[in-house]
């Protein structure tokens, strides 16, 4: 009787064991899409110079080892200069001011399902009663798994 309990105090440790894989799972992904703006084409361009009442057509080249699921871009002011951990030039800024009537662009879209190369292509007016000054433009991408890549310029509409 005594080696029946003690055997069945070793089975749940034998098969905690036994669930356990040593092999690696090579289905995961750990790959984040990358996206850029900087290849002929590609647009805005840090330090940009848009004019309000304008259509400008916005660029980006988005890849991912998998496949693609969605893209956002984001247009808001940097009138108090924020930063993104992401942006790469510094641009020159106009002073700090207080937002009136800025221009606020944020939309998402989907990506056709398999698609692991695509040129996101975004034509937005710009309006003319907007604030003048300083911007930031943001594209994210997101693949199929829920990894996430984006990047930052700043512009100025004027």
């Amino acid at each position: 009787m005594k080696s029946i309990i003690k055997y069945l105090q070793i089975l749940p440790l034998i098969m905690l064991l036994a669930s356990c894989s040593s092999s690696d799972d090579s289905g995961v992904d750990e790959e984040k899409p990358s996206i850029t703006i900087n290849y002929d084409g590609g647009f805005p361009q840090a330090c940009e110079v848009l004019e309000r009442g304008n259509t400008y057509t916005f660029k980006a080249r988005v890849t991912d080892n998998l496949a693609l699921a969605a893209y956002s871009l984001n247009i808001h002011h940097n009138f108090d200069h924020h930063t993104h951990d992401d942006q790469g030039a510094q641009c020159e800024l106009e002073p700090t001011k207080d937002a009136v009537n800025p221009m606020i662009y944020i939309e998402n879209f989907d990506i056709e399902e398999g698609t692991t190369s695509y040129e996101i292509n975004v034509s937005i007016d710009i309006p003319e009663d907007i604030d003048p000054g300083d911007y930031h433009c943001s594209f994210s991408v997101t693949d199929v798994t829920g990894w996430q890549s984006r990047t930052s310029v700043d512009i100025k509409i004027l």
